[in-house]
């Protein structure tokens, strides 16, 4: 069994669920999250669909300051980017299928589409049942 964990565009949720739910793997768990990469929250340059076209002077978008950022004198505040995280399990056997159906509904070629991690899972138990393993990720 292995863990698909993919970062993604906050508008792209929709068509992701769809995609997974048609390669018969439904069961997700969906987070909210803040994040920055490489271009440390400037989104200003490139504007995508999740920003609204005033948000290089939109008062109500503020910078959320870093405990590092409040203790030090930086040069400008970074800025988290709100993302959504995904997580699902499957078996050995589907996780390029999942990966490559992640890719082709989350590229849009402009910084910040996103991150897919893939890691081992070396149990899991269904607690209403008792099932473990492969029944318990069914």
């Amino acid at each position: 069994m292995k863990e698909i964990t993919a970062i993604i565009r906050r508008d792209k949720l929709p068509e992701t669920k769809q995609a997974l739910e048609e390669l018969g793997y439904p069961s997700l768990t969906i987070q909210s999250v803040d994040g920055r990469g490489k271009q440390k929250g400037a989104m200003c340059a490139e504007m995508d669909s999740e920003m609204p076209e005033s948000f290089c002077t939109s008062a109500r978008l503020k910078p959320t300051p870093s405990t590092y950022a409040l203790e030090h004198t930086l040069p400008k505040v970074a800025l988290y980017v709100p993302k959504r995280l995904l997580t699902v399990i499957v078996p050995d056997d589907v996780v390029t299928k999942i990966v490559k159906s992640l890719i082709s509904v989350n590229r849009t070629g402009k910084h910040g589409d996103g991150k897919i991690f893939v890691s081992p899972v070396t149990a899991a138990v269904r607690i209403r049942t008792g099932e473990e393993d492969g029944e318990a990720i069914a």
